[in-house]
This record gives structure tokens, C-alpha cells and sequence, in this order.
């Protein structure tokens, strides 16, 4: 089961080049990787809400093959015999910003904290939360923490072996154009940790425009 997801302060930087753009995302990573494993085969693994779901699921799937690959994983042709399993997730929650928080209120200002996350806490599936606030007038623009996930579990013993999130923040609900490029930064250094999700890495990945 996934622990909740905790808010982050987190940029995107998107810059043309050459009909790619570059997304910045903060990543945090905890592996119980065995020393000496080789990655072999994967199947993915989908929570029963997400059965519910199928199409959305398969998005998710389908655009994080790619950063799979890149790790050493390939798709097993029979599920039952893969090596390990992967879940995946994710999820944009809106925050709205007052413009009387940092530098001039302490820690985020007066009316920090009013986002309300509409994402189921297992961490899974898509969802989208709404942010509000006391005097909505007070509020410019609001802005949206994007968020992907990514579980791998020994297919035979269910043991979780690796755990990963990039999460990022811009003007735009949208994330579909961005799964690739974050679970791309999810999976970067596989199998290595990170310092953890109070100390996320900054990861740069290619956005390809279709």
C-alpha cells in the first residue's frame, strides 16, 4: 500500500529546443533493490479501482514503458511468470497561492494549506483536487502539483523491491503530455535511493513533441 503522498514545493521549466522541452521534477526514490539483481521481466499489476478504469490505466502504462526499458526492464509475455510487478500512479491537485505568502509570512503565509486533494490516498488512479480559500479574491492565478508514482514488487513474493515519485508544478491541470518525460525521471539511476521524499533530487528529463 502506498503511504500518502506529502506536498512538496516543486518547479516545472519548460524551454524549447529543437522540438523538445525540458520538465524539471523533484524526485524521490526508495530502493530495496538486491545487490547483484539484474532486471529481467515485469507485468503490470492494477488495484481494482483501477480496473475500474481501464483506459486511463493503460495511458499510465503505456507512458512508462519507455523509462522501463531504460532501466533494464522488458514486458513479460505471460504475467504469471514475470519476474516483478509495477504500479503505477498518478494525480494533479490545484493549490491556490495568496499573495500575501513568502517573503512577508512566515512559511507560506496566511492562507497557506487550503488545497483540498481529491486523489484517493493509495496513490493510485488519476484525480484531481480543488483548492480553496478564505476570500477568494485574495488569490491570483491558481497552480497545479503534478505527480506520478511508481511501486515495483517481487512477483513472486510480493515484496516491494523499489519505490519512486516526480512530482512537478505549473500553470496547467494537464499531465498527459508530461507522464512520459516524469516516470523517465522516476526511474533515472534505477536502482538507486534518494535522500528521500524530505529531501527530493532535482531530475531534468526531455518532454518529445509529437
Amino acid at each position: 500500500m502506498w503511504k500518502s503522498f506529502s506536498a512538496v514545493g516543486l518547479t516545472i521549466a519548460l524551454t524549447a529546443c529543437a522540438g523538445m522541452n525540458q520538465l524539471s521534477s523533484e524526485v524521490s526514490t526508495f530502493s530495496q533493490w538486491p545487490a547483484g539483481r539484474v532486471p529481467a521481466s515485469y507485468a503490470f499489476d492494477r488495484l481494482p479501482s483501477q480496473q475500474a478504469n481501464p483506459d486511463e490505466q493503460k495511458r499510465l502504462e503505456d507512458a512508462a514503458m519507455r523509462a522501463l526499458q531504460t532501466a533494464g526492464f522488458k514486458p513479460s509475455l505471460d504475467a504469471k511468470t514475470a519476474d516483478v510487478t509495477v504500479q503505477l500512479g498518478a494525480r494533479v491537485n490545484v493549490q491556490d497561492r495568496s499573495p500575501f505568502d513568502d517573503p512577508f509570512w512566515w512559511r507560506g503565509g496566511l492562507y497557506r494549506g487550503h488545497s483540498l486533494r481529491g486523489f484517493r490516498s493509495d496513490g493510485f488512479g488519476f484525480g484531481l483536487g480543488f483548492g480553496l480559500g478564505f476570500g477568494r479574491g485574495f488569490y491570483g492565478p491558481p497552480s497545479f502539483e503534478r505527480e506520478v508514482a511508481v511501486l515495483i514488487r517481487d512477483k513472486k513474493t510480493g515484496d516491494p523491491l523499489f519505490e519512486a515519485r516526480a512530482m512537478n508544478e505549473g500553470a496547467s491541470q494537464s499531465i498527459n503530455s508530461l507522464l512520459g518525460a516524469m516516470f523517465d525521471a522516476s526511474l533515472q539511476g534505477f536502482p538507486a535511493a534518494s535522500t528521500g521524499a524530505s529531501n527530493p533530487r532535482r531530475v531534468t528529463t526531455l518532454i518529445t513533441q509529437p
